[in-house]
């Protein structure tokens, strides 16, 4: 079975992602949820309300009921599965918890999101203390919200949605980062990530520090380190940015980034890749720019850096053909579960070019 955790996490902050309700936070608060990253435990951290915790914490409940907290993905998508972290919640750990999704078009008021029809995506199932807590989730629509109820009470570290991007094509105008995360590009795989992974290369915004960016191992053998992204539509590349910004004993010495084309053939076979751009040598610390030469589709690109060393952004600006954005329209309409509910109660203009053909 495919590992879930594989998928971008689409409730992350980094991601722009926010928790926006919950009905009790009294002992840690609800935002502690999708903080990038681990949790993190001070043994003799104690506040007003009690010991510290990374994470969000519900009061001891008296009464019949549940809790829950509400996360607005920083990316809709189709979710794959769920992971609720209870890092360091021994005694105070929920014993059952329960997920549930909704699709809200807008920016709703938490109020509004109160009152949308919620879908089962985890029914009520057991949950341990002190443990990453893994469910898979079958649904195939695209959500924008996701439920966390936790029975009767208690604490959560982390919650991480793992899954599938799914952009709106209404927003994917003009020229778009093809690579970019939240408009569906995906790390598919690389040779090192062993101070982060190279997905950090394209979450949105620039990065603050060395460690928000992709650095591998120092290499002492033969060979480069590299790693192959999915774009998020097939598009034609038309400008590239390659940001070495903060690392500065350690960025690569020449970089090249390659493009395929699976509606061509295969995107395993050696021969399928092009240049889009040729290996040349980059600075430390700088953020570069290169024109494409070449204007031609592709659906994977491929980054490579000799012999080693860290980025912290790669971006892929480029063009969507129209039949490409009626693709996407078209996946984005059949992906819309029955109870979608629009705020407010109108539609973005569809470009002309990208209307399906019964709609031009």
């Amino acid at each position: 079975m495919t590992d879930f955790t594989s998928y971008p996490d689409l409730a992350s902050r980094a991601l722009a992602g926010s928790v926006v309700g919950a009905n009790d936070e009294l002992f840690a608060p609800r935002q502690n949820l999708i903080v990038p990253g681990p949790a993190v435990h001070a043994v003799d951290e104690f506040g007003h309300t009690g010991k510290v915790y990374d994470g969000w914490e519900t009061r001891r409940r008296r009464e019949p009921g549940h809790d829950w907290a509400v996360v607005r993905l920083g990316a809709p998508g189709i979710v794959h599965g769920v992971v609720v972290d209870t890092a360091f919640f021994k005694g105070n750990y929920p014993p059952f918890i329960s997920v549930e999704a909704a699709s809200i078009e807008g920016y709703p008021s938490p109020d509004v999101v109160d009152q949308v029809t919620w879908t089962t995506l985890v029914d009520l199932f057991r949950c341990r203390g002190d443990a990453e807590n893994h469910y898979p989730v079958t649904s195939d629509r695209r959500w924008t919200h996701v439920r966390l109820t936790i029975y009767p009470d208690g604490g959560v570290a982390r919650f991480r949605v793992h899954g599938e991007v799914v952009p709106d094509p209404r927003y994917l105008t003009t020229t778009v980062d093809l690579l970019a995360l939240e408009n569906g590009g995906r790390l598919l795989r690389t040779s090192d990530a062993f101070y982060s992974s190279p997905e950090n290369l394209i979450l949105p915004g620039r990065a603050r520090i060395m460690g928000e960016g992709w650095e591998n191992a120092r290499r002492r053998g033969p060979g480069n380190d590299w790693a192959v992204f999915r774009l998020a539509a097939r598009g034609e590349p038309t400008l590239l940015e390659v940001d070495t910004s903060y690392f500065l004993g350690n960025a690569p010495g020449q970089v090249r980034v390659r493009a395929a084309d699976e509606q061509q053939g295969p995107v395993e076979d050696e021969d399928a890749w092009w240049d889009v751009l040729p290996r040349v040598a980059v600075l430390v610390d700088t953020r570069h720019h290169f024109l494409v030469d070449v204007r031609r589709p592709a659906t994977h690109l491929r980054l490579d850096v000799y012999p080693d060393g860290g980025l912290t952004r790669l971006r892929c600006l480029g063009e969507l053909p129209a039949e490409e954005r009626r693709r996407l329209y078209r996946r984005f309409s059949e992906l819309l579960p029955a109870q979608h509910r629009q705020f407010p109660e109108t539609m973005p203009t569809l470009p002309q070019d990208a209307r399906p053909a019964d709609q031009a």
